[in-house]
C-alpha cells in the first residue's frame, strides 16, 4: 500500500494532539499493533512539540507534517521555518534543552530515536528544522 498526506497547522500547543491523531489514523489501514501505534504517536508528539517550543519559541509560525506509506514503512516528516538548530549533535544529546527555564527534559530527539527505526535531523540557524522519521509496521 502506498499513500501520502501533507498538512500544515499553526505552531500552537493544542495542535500536537491533532498531529498525533492524524498519524494514528493514517496507519490504521495497516492494522498496526497497539505498541507500534503508540510509538508513532509519541514520536510525532515529540517532533511537533520541538517545532512549537524550540523552533518558534515565543512567536507563531507554521508546522508542516508529511506522512507517507510505502508498503509497510511509514515516513513522517515534521518541518518548521523557525529558529533552527545551531549544533544538531549537541541538540540530540539526552538532557540538552534550549528552554531550561521551562523545566524541559531535553529528551525529545532521544525519545524519537527510541520509538522509530530511523531519525534524521536537518537544520540551519534561522532557517528552520526538518525531522524525518521512519518506522516499519
Amino acid at each position: 500500500m502506498n499513500n501520502y498526506l501533507k498538512t500544515e497547522f499553526p505552531s500552537l500547543d493544542l495542535n500536537e494532539s491533532l498531529a498525533r491523531g492524524l498519524a494514528a489514523f493514517f496507519i490504521l489501514p495497516l492494522d498496526p499493533s497497539l505498541e507500534d501505534a503508540e510509538d508513532v504517536k509519541t514520536a510525532v508528539s515529540e517532533a511537533v512539540t520541538n517545532a512549537v517550543i524550540h523552533g518558534y519559541r515565543d512567536t507563531e509560525g507554521a508546522v508542516e507534517m508529511e506522512l507517507s506509506l510505502s508498503g509497510r514503512e511509514l515516513t513522517v516528516t515534521v518541518r518548521d521555518q523557525g529558529a533552527g538548530i545551531e549544533d544538531i549533535e549537541k541538540a540530540r544529546m539526552p538532557m540538552f534543552t534550549t528552554r531550561p527555564e521551562e523545566e524541559r527534559s531535553g529528551m525529545g530527539f532521544t525519545i524519537m530515536e527510541s520509538f522509530m527505526d530511523e531519525l534524521e535531523v536537518e537544520s540551519s540557524p534561522g532557517a528552520g528544522t526538518r525531522v524525518t522519521m521512519k518506522k516499519r509496521l
